[in-house]
């Protein structure tokens, strides 16, 4: 039994074909240029980050996937490749710092949350950006950071801080910050997973539209991990009328019985 040849497209149906995949090309480039121009920026040009910033990934809870449990819901986890890559002693502590994470964990002590866990904290955030810097004020534990713009470099000195020093330039329109000089009484999440002093940070900031950033972070720590890993999440704006920060300092709660002071000291 003979099959017939396939059918092959005329020369005004090839030119159709080429014209229209011309046409689909044009027009998703044409939607990206338009999401591009229509971000805020600054008097400079520079994109402008300020506003006020909320994620609604599950990444504090566990970076990690997991199912759910008492103190988390489910999650796909955020980390590229799934998960950390621990050495072994440190995957011992890991595993220590999940069974004691409802003691350990230095969030539940109003301690300041660090880099990058601030960032996806379950709580909002607000940027301030100028020229020569963006300055952070978290809601919980009103920590305040300061990202670096203009061009100077990490002091040389091995100093050690909570939200370790921030120092950004320009690739584009994304915002490339570089952090180091970290202690290490912080977590990355309520499952304990955790970083040393050595920890480096790159976080990479792009704006997907006016009113959404993806956030990323390339984490590095030679005393903790096998080699480095990359986490994502997404930063949406928040615009509801009158929203704003509100006081969530919890390192003072355990001495609230006690203010203001009572005049017949009781």
């Amino acid at each position: 039994m003979k099959t017939k040849p396939t059918q092959r497209p005329t020369l005004p149906q090839t030119v159709l074909l080429l014209a229209s995949s011309v046409l689909l090309l044009s027009l998703a480039a044409h939607n990206v240029n338009a999401a591009t121009q229509k971000i805020p920026r600054l008097a400079n040009g520079k994109p402008d980050f300020s506003g006020i910033w909320q994620t609604t990934s599950a990444a504090n809870y566990d970076l990690e996937p997991h199912s759910n449990r008492k103190d988390a819901p489910p999650s796909t986890g955020v980390v590229d490749g799934f998960y950390l890559p621990y050495l072994p002693k440190a995957l011992e502590q890991k595993q220590k710092n999940f069974a004691e994470r409802d003691k350990l964990d230095p969030a539940l002590k109003g301690y300041t949350l660090g880099v990058p866990r601030g960032i996806y904290y379950p709580e909002p955030f607000q940027i301030f950006q100028r020229k020569q810097d963006l300055t952070l004020v978290h809601q919980f534990g009103h920590s305040v950071r300061t990202i670096h713009t203009d061009g100077t470099g990490h002091p040389k000195a091995p100093y050690d801080w909570w939200l370790g020093d921030s120092r950004a330039h320009w690739e584009g329109d994304s915002l490339v910050v570089d952090v180091k000089h970290f202690n290490d009484k912080t977590w990355f999440d309520h499952a304990g997973n955790f970083h040393s002093d050595a920890l480096h940070v790159v976080e990479t900031w792009t704006f997907l539209d006016p009113n959404t950033i993806e956030y990323k972070a390339h984490i590095e720590d030679p005393n903790v991990f096998s080699k480095p890993w990359d986490l994502s999440v997404m930063l949406y704006r928040h615009r509801e009328k009158n929203f704003q920060l509100i006081e969530d300092y919890r390192f003072t709660l355990d001495y609230d019985e006690h203010y203001p002071p009572k005049p017949d000291g009781k």
